[in-house]
């Protein structure tokens, strides 16, 4: 295909390189695609074949430079297979999923290429390198050598056959649970089923019943095991359907079944890390975080495992008291934590709802915040085309009025959308490729009906600040080189920029700005906001509890050896529980295994710890924020310039001992949490 029929095969001339979404058609992807393999590979010889003696600017430099074409064509087509599918993505991508991972092996695993990397990495201290570039010849050199690069031609057979199937295996465990999560949606056909819902709740049910041609109600699932629904539905049978159905996701037996899947995933795992040299999977991927070993995540995670679970049980004995069930179960919880709440603070959160107007939450809480923090403000840019006609582009200028870069949203959720939120990056500054910054933020909010408002839930407040945090962290990285480019950093880190970022929501210049009711403009009461912060700390057992669950989980089924033998999902998800004292049926994980995408397909193997793991960073840092004055320019830009603007370019430990001056203490977290002692 020529150069001028496929729009990835040249650097787009949109403002900021924003891909020409309005000119992509689906025949451009595949050829696109094949393009960018062989223009790779061919990179990969030019710097393999040469006869000069490896060097820095020989070696280093057009391996960072190679594969424009794939990374433009590969930015795009998963930012699209997971925000809007189709059958012609599916099945791309399943085509593409042995191709990527052969291709990745054939540099990863490139003896002539890791001779040289290792030749210019041995005599590193003699070459007079700036900082960023002799981080760059130590992280290439760990990151080829971790992937199996030393190892003999038989191993690497073995090695690039495992990674083969093993890309397979998580792009179908993804797809059967899209596919499951839309065909277990609970279908409502009696308007009292809905009781306890808010209109707007309401109105969106209905226009996702009428998507798919359905009359009454549709109650679509979320990801997580929770959902947002069982907090209000009155009719205690609905909210057993809802939950049922969202545990049922990937176990139902049929051709979405996720447990062989699974199980085939964690053996292939186990075999890969034994053949380079670690005793299990978990210790492979820590032993290139900042955690370093499984040793140091379990320490942490059974640490809070105890005290979580007691804060868990004792808040049960509550719900019970005040609501005089016998037994609270899993679908109770959530409905019955309202009640508690409601008479504990005298706080409903679903008295929230008409205060949290998206638009609203978007200008005057989002980006004023950040305009405050940072100085950056924001454009829509009605005349750029985003990837789906839901998408909105906007263009963020810094405080002098020099381009940063383009924010695209995708609020509302949709079948074709996996479910949960998160950041893309499609296009990552760097100043090697002269690049600027797009970034992406995914949502999945219901939709309401034409003409009604856009009402988002205290969660979904949250999840917004949360994902931005993520943009943020995209956008202000300014690098020399691709690799170190926007959120590009250790796992086990990239969730702090964000989870600070979450402060900002009840911060109360920000909340005063956003919190106004969509109808009267009248801000939230303010003993309100006060009976919030007072219960802050109500239901942190359950959300602790659940949420070490499923690190817990992920841990566990990491930790297994080639020797061991698991047939049954089901009775390992027990055990695991059981031995972390966390197998509470009324506080199930926030992912059981058949659905839980971050560890297997989303990237998060081994590593769902993370969040928690980067709390610690975080709730330290709300603390020094919380000193040091709060929301000023001048807490901003340390914060940018020393943190948020390193992108990868720098030890993340050492990047948070340049703006904290100190490590960080676990205390402020234990605080935030309840569990103190």
């Amino acid at each position: 295909m020529a150069a001028h029929t496929n729009p990835f095969l040249q650097t787009s001339t949109l403002p900021y390189q924003l891909p020409p979404f309005a000119e992509i058609r689906d025949e451009h992807y595949r050829p696109a695609f094949e393009a960018g393999f062989a223009e790779q590979l061919a990179e990969l010889e030019s710097i393999t074949a040469q006869s000069d003696a490896p060097t820095f600017e020989n070696t280093f430099l057009p391996l960072e430079r190679s594969g424009a074409i794939l990374g433009r064509v590969a930015a795009v087509f998963f930012n699209r297979s997971s925000a809007d599918s189709s059958p012609f993505t599916n099945e791309l991508e399943e085509e593409l999923a042995p191709l990527l991972a052969a291709h990745e092996d054939a540099i990863r695993l490139d003896p002539a290429l890791y001779a040289r990397l290792s030749a210019v990495h041995d005599q590193l201290d003699d070459l007079g390198l700036d900082a960023e570039s002799r981080y760059l010849v130590e992280r290439v050199h760990t990151e080829h050598t971790l992937a199996g690069a030393g190892l003999d031609a038989e191993q690497k057979e073995r090695l690039s056959a495992l990674n083969l199937r093993l890309s397979s295996l998580t792009t179908r465990f993804e797809k059967q649970l899209l596919a499951d999560t839309n065909e277990l949606a609970v279908h409502l056909t009696e308007a009292a089923e809905l009781d306890g819902l808010s209109a707007g709740e309401i109105s969106a049910a209905a226009q996702a019943a009428t998507d798919r041609g359905l009359s009454g109600w549709l109650i679509t699932l979320v990801l997580p095991t929770g959902h947002p629904a069982l907090s209000s539905l009155r009719d205690r049978s609905v909210r057993e359907r809802i939950m049922t159905a969202s545990r049922e996701r990937g176990s139902r037996g049929g051709p979405n079944d996720n447990r062989d899947v699974v199980l085939e995933i964690t053996r292939l795992r186990a075999e890969r890390a034994a053949l380079l040299g670690f005793r299990s999977h978990a210790a492979a991927v820590t032993a290139d975080q900042t955690a370093g070993t499984p040793e140091a995540v379990a320490d942490l995670l059974t640490r809070l495992a105890a005290p979580a679970a007691r804060n868990a049980h004792r808040e049960q004995r509550a719900l019970e008291e005040v609501t005089g069930a016998a037994e609270i179960a899993a679908w109770d919880w959530p409905f019955a934590t309202e009640q508690v709440r409601l008479a504990r603070f005298d706080v409903d959160t679903a008295a929230m709802r008409p205060y949290f107007e998206a638009d609203r939450v978007l200008w005057d809480g989002v980006f004023t915040a950040a305009t405050k923090l940072y100085g950056i403000t924001f454009t829509e840019r009605d005349d750029l085309v985003g990837y789906h006609p839901d998408v909105r582009v906007f263009e963020v200028r810094n405080e002098d009025g020099s381009g940063l870069g383009l924010y695209l949203l995708d609020l509302y959720t949709r079948d074709s959308k996996r479910g949960g939120a998160w950041m893309n990056a499609l296009i990552s500054q760097n100043r090697l490729l002269d690049q600027p910054t797009v970034v992406v933020n995914n949502l999945n909010v219901p939709r309401p009906a034409k003409g009604e408002p856009t009402l988002l839930s205290f969660d979904e407040v949250n999840t917004f600040f949360h994902e931005f945090g993520h943009a943020l962290h995209g956008l202000f990285a300014e690098v020399e080189y691709p690799r170190f480019a926007g959120t590009n950093v250790f796992r086990d880190f990239v969730e702090f920029p964000s989870q600070v970022n979450e402060m900002w929501m009840l911060w109360p210049e920000v909340l005063a700005g956003y919190a106004k009711h969509h109808e009267t403009g009248e801000p939230m009461p303010e003993e309100l906001v006060a009976k919030l912060q007072a219960s802050e700390g109500f239901n942190e057992g359950f959300s602790t509890s659940e949420y070490l669950a499923a690190a817990l989980l992920d841990q566990a089924w990491h930790s297994i050896g080639t020797a061991d033998r698991i047939d049954d999902v089901e009775a390992f998800e027990a055990a695991a529980l059981g031995a972390a004292g966390l197998d509470n049926p009324a506080v199930p994980p926030r992912y059981s295994s058949t659905y839980f995408a971050h560890t297997f397909s989303g990237g998060y193997d081994a590593g769902y710890y993370s969040y928690i793991w980067s709390e610690v960073l975080d709730a330290d840092t709300v603390d020094w924020f919380t000193e040091n004055g709060g929301l000023t320019r001048a807490n901003g830009d340390r914060f940018r310039s020393r943190l948020l603007g390193v992108g990868g370019a720098k030890d993340p430990l050492e990047a948070y001992r340049d703006f904290r001056g100190r490590d960080a203490v676990i205390e402020p977290l234990l605080r935030r949490r309840g569990l103190e002692g």
